[in-house]
């Protein structure tokens, strides 16, 4: 599964650049010299653990919290001093959004649409597949309803820049679809899109570039095609019953034998290094059991920044 071509945003300018940012709760240092910048047009993907800076680093770039140290701009503002200038240029949707439970669907619209500064199309909430539900307060909500409602609200007017955290925790796999339809669909007018989750499939889908971080810095990050590319790509198979794993042919990666007999090949060349070992087995008349052959996941990489491990295949 690969992300979006990277050609299309090379030429592009930076929307969002950080410098040195560090920030600080009290004496913990929770952002500790971040630097990356996200160009217009792309979905970049700000990844990592809970507890690695990330959320802060988010409330940063959106004007919710100022920086200890660095520097941050936005749409080439200042966004904790320029943040008025930033609301109707930008959508934020958060984890927890926190509007009124009392109000309809349709009233809270029209009431972010003042308050936001941007305007409101009709089809918003038909786009959300939440037309049918317009009447109905806010607490008499799903869960689901809840966030899709959010995301509604962050996507009036369709803003320049989106910022998208965790947008599809608590989805059912149809809304969540229906979800990444209307970020397709702004990616496509323009719109620059800010992405944090935990669903390593979707940033791997959908991201032109990524920054993973562990620990307050920024520990892995380029585009999708680059980052993926970095890791080693993997073969793994059952060796044939009474053969020893001395008699495998010369291989370009590094072979791992197991207790189980199942053998693992952690390769930069899977084309050249597949041709070989299958190439042996039909001259030798073998069935080697179980081959699976694939390239490095982002939860390869993943893992990789958190561990600075290799993975090892299941």
């Amino acid at each position: 599964m690969g992300g979006p071509a990277t050609s299309m945003v090379t030429m592009r300018k930076p929307v969002i650049e950080v410098a040195g940012l560090r920030c600080r709760y009290g004496e913990f240092e929770a952002v500790r010299g971040v630097d990356f910048e996200v160009l217009a047009g792309e979905l970049f993907a700000l990844l990592g653990t809970n507890g690695a800076g990330k959320t802060t680093t988010m409330e940063t770039l959106e004007g919710l919290r100022a920086p200890f140290a660095g520097t941050v701009r936005v749409l080439g503002v200042d966004p904790w001093r320029d943040r008025a200038q930033l609301r109707t240029r930008t959508g934020i949707m958060l984890q927890d959004s926190g509007f009124p439970a009392d109000l309809t669907a349709r009233e809270m619209v029209r009431l972010w649409s003042v308050t936001s500064g941007r305007r409101a199309t009709e089809d918003v909430l038909e786009r959300l597949d939440l037309a049918h539900r317009r009447d109905v307060r806010i607490k008499q909500l799903s869960g689901g309803e809840r966030r899709r409602l959010d995301l509604a609200l962050a996507v009036l007017g369709k803003p320049e820049l989106l910022f998208l955290d965790e947008p599809t925790t608590g989805l059912d796999p149809e809304s969540r679809q229906r979800t990444w339809e209307v970020v397709r669909g702004l990616l496509a007018d323009g719109t620059t899109v800010v992405l944090t989750t935990h669903y390593l499939e979707e940033a791997e889908s959908l991201a032109h570039r990524l920054a993973i971080m562990h620990e307050g810095v920024v520990a892995v990050s380029g585009t999708l095609v680059d980052v993926l590319a970095a890791q080693p790509a993997r073969i793994s198979f059952d060796m044939p019953d009474l053969l020893d794993v001395t008699a495998l042919p010369m291989l370009a990666g590094d072979v791992v034998h197991r207790p189980s007999g199942r053998v693992e090949v952690r390769t930069g060349e899977l084309q050249d290094d597949m041709a070989v070992l299958l190439g042996w087995a039909q001259r030798e008349g073998l069935r080697l059991g179980r081959i699976r052959a694939n390239h490095a996941s982002l939860e390869d990489v993943f893992h990789s920044a958190r561990t600075g491990k290799e993975v090892v295949a299941a």
